[in-house]
């Protein structure tokens, strides 16, 4: 697989051991005045990626988002499609999901045909995921809009295989999210497991609301961890969370030195 300048900086990065922060913008959930605060608190609390998407986007914000996030901010900005309708040439690159966890063709391989000219012309940069989606203790918009069950939050096992087959079909990322409004983050355990598995970049999402969520997924395996909604609840979440990633980072650097 070739490897994209973004996927090429983050493998480097996890190779590395370091750990990285993006935070998942929802253009339902934001109107501009709240990017633009979310924005501000990125300047003093550094962050790696904007994550722009989410399972259903219904309003006609996200075009609007990615230009005042690419005019005010250096941070890469990575589209989160939930189907074909989302592509914006606008953003660095897309997170091309194909929901390994799920067995709903259409997001295996059917939305990707309809994107595949799109994304051509596009010029973004093409990050292929697997996508896994992992039972947080509710149904979330992602399980209920693919038609498809999360993986069992206690079965790291499963877990660990479907990720492993998706770095055998040649993905370049695996991403095990609980969902927008996860009532507990994804765990530990199947971190470790997924992270024993495979060799690629992990990310991992959902329920991480607060700081020592974020240190529990990052000593388990993740090399990027997403937080979204808690932001949105409260913005001062996202320095909590900057400041585990960077100290993180920082004790590793004086390891390495």
């Amino acid at each position: 697989m070739r490897l994209t300048p973004l996927h090429d900086a983050l493998r480097h990065r996890c190779s590395r051991g370091q750990k990285s922060l993006a935070v998942l913008l929802d253009p339902d959930d934001l109107d501009e005045a709240g990017t633009r605060r979310i924005l501000a608190l990125s300047n003093t609390h550094p962050v790696d990626y904007f994550f722009v998407g989410g399972s259903l986007v219904t309003s006609q914000h996200q075009a609007a988002l990615i230009r005042l996030l690419k005019a005010h901010s250096q941070v890469p900005v990575v589209l989160f499609p939930s189907n074909s309708l989302h592509i914006d040439a606008q953003a660095d690159a897309i997170l091309l999901l194909s929901l390994i966890s799920g067995r709903n063709p259409d997001f295996l391989i059917g939305q990707h045909v309809v994107a595949a000219p799109l994304l051509r012309a596009s010029q973004l940069e093409i990050l292929p995921t697997g996508y896994m989606l992992v039972d947080s203790g509710r149904q979330t918009t992602a399980s209920y809009m693919s038609g498809t069950t999360p993986l069992p939050h206690d079965k790291p096992t499963i877990a660990a295989c479907t990720a492993m087959a998706g770095e055998q079909l040649g993905l370049g990322l695996i991403y095990l999210d609980g969902g927008s409004g996860a009532l507990h983050p994804v765990s530990p355990a199947m971190i470790r497991a997924v992270r024993q598995a495979v060799a690629l970049p992990i990310v991992v999402g959902g329920g991480i609301s607060t700081a020592e969520k974020a240190h529990t997924a990052l000593a388990a395996g993740a090399d990027v961890i997403v937080i979204g909604n808690q932001i949105e609840r409260d913005p001062e979440f996202l320095g909590e969370v900057s400041r585990v990633v960077h100290s993180y980072n920082a004790v590793l650097d004086a390891t390495l030195n």
